[in-house]
């Protein structure tokens, strides 16, 4: 079997510690394909007194792709003054994609929950704005949030949105903790699905969100042939995102952390393909 994944984004939860520039010159210098770029990245560098456009041109001068550009979470279930707040930075990052020439916007769920009613109407408000740009935006449910724990919750309130801009992102990790490791996903029509994430899951309990035990492919209980051959069997054409957030990581230096990242990447695509 082949696959024709885009390629291996590293994102940048993965060096959270390392500055914005060191880990853009590190995924660079390890060989990855793209990057993974978080709304925190840009709060993090205005606090410092970066303009938004000498963000931009640092992650244009770095050279690699941006495969997802992460907008504020917390917007899914908000409302009034806060919803307003969040949907402005939502059309901040909008802007940010579309001069940075990446078509994918990434949300989780984020802190806060609320009614179905709700998370629908906030889904098409979000879809709205991101189609006034071109764009697609992707969403993953959080296995220990309060109310989108499971990707039935989340696929029943896209259902009810009924956007065509905006679809399912998988990631290994939260699918793994909710036991749907693998191929786990076979039931969810590759037309729902629109990117990636991955990381390897320890054999040991559930931390407390936000989970930061995660860890390369390789060192934990996760199965690569499963996740990574069914989304070649669903013609996943995207990225795969490594998102391996840890303290033990963080660490260590940051160009040896993504060297290792993307080297068991490589490793467990070989394997599942084999």
């Amino acid at each position: 079997m082949t696959h024709s994944f885009a390629g291996i984004a590293l994102h940048t939860w993965t060096l959270d510690t390392t500055p914005f520039p060191d880990a853009l010159r590190a995924a660079k210098a390890a060989g990855f394909d793209a990057v993974e770029i978080r709304r925190v990245d840009f709060l993090r560098l205005f606090a410092q007194g970066f303009p938004n456009a000498a963000i931009l041109d640092l992650i244009q001068e770095n050279g690699l792709p941006v495969a997802a550009v992460g907008v504020e979470y917390g917007w899914f279930f908000a409302q009034g003054d806060e919803q307003r707040r969040l949907f402005a930075a939502f059309r901040e990052s909008c802007t940010d994609a579309v001069a940075l020439g990446c078509p994918l916007l990434m949300s989780a769920i984020g802190p806060g929950t609320g009614t179905v009613d709700v998370a629908v109407n906030n889904v098409r408000h979000a879809s709205d704005l991101a189609s006034e740009f071109g764009l697609q935006l992707t969403i993953e449910f959080q296995y220990l949030h309060p109310a989108v724990a499971s990707i039935e919750a989340l696929r029943d309130i896209l259902h009810r949105a009924d956007r065509t801009n905006v679809r399912l992102l998988l990631d290994a990790y939260h699918l793994q903790r909710c036991g749907r490791s693998g191929r786990g996903f076979e039931d969810i029509p590759a037309e729902e699905i629109s990117y990636a994430q991955f990381s390897d899951v320890p054999d040991a309990p559930v931390p407390s969100m936000p989970a930061t035990d995660r860890l390369p492919p390789g060192q934990g209980v996760a199965d690569w042939r499963g996740f990574f051959g069914l989304l070649a069997e669903k013609n996943y054409r995207g990225y795969l995102s490594y998102e391996a957030p840890n303290p033990a990581q963080w660490a260590r230096p940051p160009e040896e952390v993504a060297h290792e990242g993307l080297a068991a990447t490589r490793a467990a695509l070989v394997q599942s393909f084999r």
